[in-house]
């Protein structure tokens, strides 16, 4: 998506064989999304007509798509809502499927000069290969050393439907995080890392998707930091993890529910003297 994907690291923990009762209860792992789409803002055909048929470097967009980091998101995913690119042997849909691939030179443009040098057009071409839709469902900035005056980094989650080599297509999803910074007054994207969700990892293997495990067993059992923890605050697909530590300091942890719904865990909080959380990292390995 015209990003760089990641290949999911899956540790198999010591206690991860330990299963939790609520998975067998209400199935969560097995549950896609039913988010709405972000990506709503309406381009029709005609907005591209400008841009039929230039070289990649001919187009030039106007000011008003990418005046704020959230707005060049919701926009760039917008243009790209409909776009579809299948390799041979993998198909989807009866015919011509959305906008085909009209939309990707469009959508290059929200990308910085600095990322255009790194990834070129035909490498972001190929970065939707064998997708048709997406579909972006989650959208939160985030709190990280990266963010400065310029520069924004920002978590999404993102549903797709791909086409397939047997007849048939299927959702898939995946979670990233985009880092956007101006340029030229305008605000652009200056880097995208993905990575796809697993729908049977966590089913079976438990508490190492779990946010309240994450934090009694790596931070808690490992790190002998935890002394008393509060019960989670959940707002939507954010958790909010309070604690007490041992050290007489206290910590809150956030995490984010992906849509296979999974944890995984987003910033880390230490109260300061006069009350305010400060940003920090402590690695449990």
């Amino acid at each position: 998506m015209g990003g760089f994907l990641q290949k999911s690291e899956i540790k198999k923990e010591n206690s991860d064989d330990i299963r939790l009762n609520k998975v067998n209860v209400n199935q969560k792992y097995f549950r896609p999304s039913c988010l709405s789409a972000l990506n709503s803002r309406i381009f029709p055909f005609d907005f591209f007509d400008p841009y039929y048929e230039k070289d990649v470097s001919e187009i030039h967009l106007p000011q008003n798509l990418m005046t704020s980091p959230k707005n060049a998101i919701l926009n760039y995913f917008s243009v790209l809502r409909e776009a579809a690119f299948f390799s041979e042997g993998k198909v989807g849909g009866c015919g011509t499927v959305g906008m085909a691939t009209t939309p990707y030179p469009v959508a290059y443009q929200f990308l910085t000069e600095d990322y255009q040098k790194r990834v070129t057009y035909h490498d972001f071409l190929h970065s939707f290969q064998d997708i048709g839709h997406i579909n972006l469902i989650k959208l939160k900035r985030v709190n990280n050393a990266i963010n400065s005056s310029n520069s924004w980094r920002f978590f999404v989650d993102a549903e797709t439907i791909e086409g397939a080599g047997k007849g048939v297509t299927y959702f898939a999803y995946y979670y990233g995080f985009i880092t956007v910074k101006q340029e030229n007054n305008r605000v652009k994207i200056d880097d995208m890392v993905f990575n796809g969700e697993d729908f049977l990892c966590a089913a079976y293997h438990g508490w190492s998707h779990d946010a309240e495990a994450v934090v009694d067993i790596k931070y808690g059992e490992w790190c002998k930091l935890v002394g008393r923890r509060y019960p989670t605050f959940k707002q939507g697909y954010i958790k909010n993890i309070y604690f007490n530590g041992t050290d007489g300091h206290n910590y809150l942890f956030v995490f984010f529910e992906l849509t296979n719904g999974t944890d995984i865990e987003i910033v880390q909080y230490k109260q300061g003297i006069s009350g305010e959380w400060v940003l920090i990292k402590i690695n449990p390995n």
